[in-house]
This record gives structure tokens, sequence and C-alpha cells, in this order.
């Protein structure tokens, strides 16, 4: 039996927002909406066996922070809105949100080389070691290989070190023109904050960012936050949760792209700072509107985050809409944790979904990352994708053999793991084996909806280089190149 722990669920801001109520569900008051919400959500984690779930959501300014289900399988509590949670790499935004903070201040600028900050810099290339700038290692475009997860210990030099392994990360491409999610530049970032703030990222991110907005439900280290219910890391086997307790470690070296531990008041307390422009929970002003403004401004390279994006502001994506209208979205996964964040400024709207379970990403798809919330919260949906059927000799450019590389914790940036996958046409379409196990259909040039063995849609696209062949398929931000 799934339960709602909603006691006080309902809250009402001293300073209201704009908001929107002309969407599909115009009329239909608030509590239905929210209600209807519940009964998806339970639906969903009956359906992909996730134990726990909590959700915040401002909409038509009133705060709703609803947990479900357990914290534990083994030793279950019930999840509510303080119930604590890994938010993966929805952190990148507090990244982005400190180093806006220290432009601010005047201490940084986004346009600026990296070395202006670390002169030391080393990477595989030395004119991007030069060239580089700030607002490049924050909206992925850097270029580099990104998927860098070595650990490189616990001790306050984590970051130092990290940083220096980054002269073996290969560049992929060139520096500001292609988007690739790339966790090593988020990294990077958090290294700058430190030099620039003269403490460990850690303590500057409580300092600039979550001491202000009165987040005391959030940190990095569980030594830090004993005393909350904290839930468990769980894989889905054969239809039953376990609980993985090594699913929940986490390197202190990827805490800048990654580590923070939070709840879904927290997330909708830091949601509400970044829709009211810079107003704490106090009602005390952290920073200027135009500076949050700078952050969700001049995106960066487009394409496809599993979603279609405009480009990646500072640390934001910039997800597209049907109707024009930007959302400000990121999402997080690390083991057994998975979490998504989005605000809509021109509708006045925000939602954090947290999750302790690996299936969580399906729950997730199919509640935010689909058209079921947008639609019935905020009148939006996602670009039209009707599948086309490609001919051979339209799909023959696409087909071949394709590689991306990681870096696991136990691994080293010299030796980075292959990832292989076989991309062949099939049905009018594409078919990819290996590494991916998806089908691929063509909705517009480059872009293709993705089917995984799950059922579940997300979209990709393909990155065509100088040249004018097919370079690279972009999957999940991630690139593999083609060898032909």
């Amino acid at each position: 039996m799934l339960h709602a722990a909603g006691a006080g669920a309902f809250a009402t801001l001293a300073a209201p927002l704009a908001s929107y109520a002309g969407s599909n569900k115009a009329g239909v008051p608030a509590d239905s909406l929210f209600r209807e919400l519940d009964a998806r959500i339970e639906a969903l984690m009956a359906r992909y066996h996730v134990p726990g779930v909590a959700v915040g959501v401002y909409y038509q300014n009133r705060e709703y922070v609803r947990g479900y289900g357990s914290t534990n399988v083994d030793y279950p509590l019930r999840v509510d809105g303080d119930t604590l949670f890994r938010i993966g790499s929805t952190t990148k935004t507090f990244t982005g949100t400190a180093v806006m903070r220290l432009v601010e201040m005047g201490k940084i600028d986004l346009n600026a080389s990296v070395r202006t900050y670390l002169p030391d810099l080393k990477l595989a290339e030395e004119s991007v070691a030069q060239r580089v700038t700030v607002r490049q290692i924050l909206n992925h475009s850097a270029g580099w290989l990104g998927d860098d997860y070595a650990n490189y210990g616990r001790g306050d030099d984590a970051l130092t070190k990290y940083v220096a392994g980054m002269a073996l990360l290969r560049q992929l491409t060139p520096v500001g023109e292609v988007l690739a999610y790339n966790n090593a530049a988020i990294d990077l970032a958090g290294r700058v904050i430190e030099r620039v703030s003269g403490t460990s990222y850690e303590e500057a991110i409580a300092k600039l960012v979550l001491e202000p907005l009165q987040l005391g439900q959030t940190g990095f280290f569980t030594d830090e936050l004993v005393g909350h219910n904290i839930t468990a890391s769980h894989v889905v086997e054969k239809g039953v949760a376990r609980v993985d307790p090594s699913s929940w470690w986490f390197p202190r070296s990827l805490d800048p792209t990654g580590g923070l531990i939070s709840s879904a008041r927290d997330q909708l307390r830091y949601a509400l700072f970044h829709l009211r422009d810079g107003i704490a929970h106090d009602g005390k002003r952290v920073m200027a509107p135009q500076t949050l403004v700078a952050m969700r401004s001049d995106p960066g390279p487009g394409g496809t985050l599993r979603m279609e994006v405009d480009g990646v502001c500072v640390t934001w994506f910039q997800r597209r809409t049907a109707q024009g209208v930007p959302i400000f979205q990121h999402g997080g996964a690390w083991g057994g944790q998975n979490s998504d964040f989005f605000l809509i400024p021109a509708r006045g709207f925000a939602m954090t979904t947290l999750t302790n379970s690996a299936s969580g990403p399906l729950l997730i798809n199919e509640l935010t990352r689909s058209n079921w919330v947008l639609e019935r919260f905020a009148g939006l949906s996602n670009p039209p994708a009707k599948p086309q059927q490609r001919t051979a000799a339209q799909l023959r450019p696409y087909e071949g053999h394709y590689v991306g590389w990681t870096i696991p914790p136990d691994g080293s940036p010299e030796k980075p793991a292959a990832l292989n996958v076989e991309l062949r046409a099939a049905g009018g379409g594409l078919r990819a084996t290996g590494d991916l196990d998806l089908t691929l259909a063509f909705y517009r040039d480059e872009y293709v909806l993705t089917t995984d063995d799950n059922n579940q849609h997300n979209r990709s696209d393909f990155v065509r280089g100088p040249d004018g062949r097919v370079a690279w398929f972009r999957d999940g931000g991630r690139l593999y190149a083609h060898q032909g």
C-alpha cells in the first residue's frame, strides 16, 4: 500500500508570483489537480516499483509539498516533504548559482578565460586551456570528454587532484561549438569557486547559497545531516525493489556536479528563490533580479538532452516547448537516487521530483518529461515529434559503428572505457545495439525519437562535422563518434 504524507502540504507565499490558469485544465481547482497528481504518482510508483517519492510544486501561488511511500523497503519509514534524497546533477544548478553570486560580487566574469582564475590549468590541447571561458564550462560546450567519474579521495584536495587529471581528457569537439554533457567541466567550475572564494567547494556553496536561502535540509555529507530522515537507494530485480547500500557512496571529487542531498521542501524553496528573482524564503534579497535573468540567458549550442533544448544557459537546460515558452530544467541520477527539477518563469510554475529507486527515471519520464504535468499545470507541451519513415538510402549516412567513452570511479583518465554502439537500418528507422539498445525513428532532420526496452521514449540527434558527414550520435547529451 502506498501512503502519502501530506500534512500541511499547502502554504501561501507572502509575495505571490504571477501565475497562469490558461491551460487545458483552466477552471479546474488547484486542489483537484493536486489530487490528480497524487493518483498519477502512486500509479507510476506501483508500475515501476519505486518505494518512495517526494514532490514539491508551486502552482497558482500555492506550495504543495508531499511524500509518498517509504524510505527503505527493509526498515520502512514514511516519506514526507522533509525526507532527504540525493538530487544528483541538479547540484550543477547550485554550482551555477554560486558562480552567479560571485559574478555579482565582481569576482568572476563569465566571459573571461578559466585561466584567469586557474592560471596553472592544463588540458589535452593547450589552445583550449588558453581560450575556454567560464561560460563555456557551465553551458556544456567545452568539448572535452565529460564523463570522468574518477575518485580522488575524501580530502579537501579532491577537486585539485581531479582538475590535474583533466590534462588527460581528450578534446572531442571544438570549444564552444557543440553541446555535449560535461561533468568534468562543471567540476572545473567548482575548482574556480574554490580558488575565488578561498575555501573548499562545499563550504563555498554553504556560504553563498545554502545558508542565505535557509536550506537547512541540504548538504553534501551525511554526518552533517544526522537526525534527518534519509532514504535508502534501491534497485529493482524481477519486479521487486531491493535496498542497495553500495549505490549511496559518492566521490567527493564529483561534488560540484552531483553531490548534494536535499528534501522536496528545500528544493521547492530553492525553486522559489529563482522564480522570485533573488528573494529568499525570509523575504531578504540575496541576488539582484538581473543576475538571475542573466543566469537564464545566452544559451550555448542546442540539441538534445533526452529532451530538445535550445541550449544550456548557466547550468540551466533551456528546454523547448511547442509554444515557444522556455522551461529551465535539470535533473540528476546516481545509483538508486533520481530527481527532476524545473521552473517556468513565464507561468510562475515550478516542480521538483525526488525518487529512491534505480527505476525512478521511468516514473520521471512519464510524469514530467512527457506532456503530462506540462499540459495540466502550465498549458505547454513538448515540440511535436511524428515519426517519419526513411528509405534505405536516406538512412545509409547514419549507419555504422559509434564509440563513446567514460571513466568509472575506479578508473583513470589515461584509460577511458569505450562504449560501443552499432546503428543499422530497420523498419524505416535505425536500430542501436551494443552498449545502447534502442529503436530510433526520425521525426525531422537529424532528430530521432528513441524507444528503449521499457518502451520509454526520449529524443536524441545527430551532429555533422565540418565536411557535412554524420560525425556524432548524441544520446542523453553524450557524444558517440561515428567510426564509419
